[in-house]
């Protein structure tokens, strides 16, 4: 006897949708802007360089906590839109992120950018009958209280088979 496919429900596929469609629409107005090859998780650390300076990977990856791993595949995609470049550090076991002209140039749209998205999610916010950035504090809170690797795993020794 086969078991239902759980896949089928989801309490975050309509979370995750949501996000992907306003992901798109930052994306969508770089490319109207000529700028198609820019991706809306270059902005943070774009902006971030132009206000610090270079650093290395492991440097800009505390700055916006993000893993290391992570940040090296977005700075090599980075480096394909020749918005950075990356060369030996000192040691010559780390990369030192720098930006390029064309990125530097586009400092200006990214923070306008990343100020009308603030201002577009305020105005929704506005809209609901609670804030998303009320629901996201609450919702680190009580994973403050409890990890969901603490909550995964309970759930998933009790469900094994």
């Amino acid at each position: 006897m086969t078991s239902p496919d759980p896949t089928r429900s989801s309490r975050l596929r309509q979370l995750f949708a949501v996000l992907a469609d306003m992901d798109a629409a930052i994306n969508e107005a770089y490319r109207e802007r000529g700028q198609g090859q820019v991706r809306s998780r270059f902005v943070l650390p774009l902006v971030r360089l132009a206000h610090l300076g270079p650093m290395t990977i492991t440097q800009l990856a505390g700055e916006l906590d993000r893993t290391h791993s992570a940040l090296s595949q977005t700075i090599g995609q980075m480096r394909q839109a020749d918005l950075v470049t990356s060369e030996a550090g000192e040691d010559g076991r780390t990369r030192v992120v720098t930006l390029t002209e064309r990125g530097r140039a586009l400092v200006p749209l990214a923070e306008a950018e990343w100020r009308a998205t603030e201002a577009a999610v305020a105005e929704l916010e506005e809209e609901l009958p609670y804030a998303l950035s009320a629901v996201a504090a609450d919702l680190a809170e009580a994973l403050g209280r409890r990890s969901f690797a603490e909550r995964l795993e309970d759930h998933l020794g009790r469900d094994q088979v």
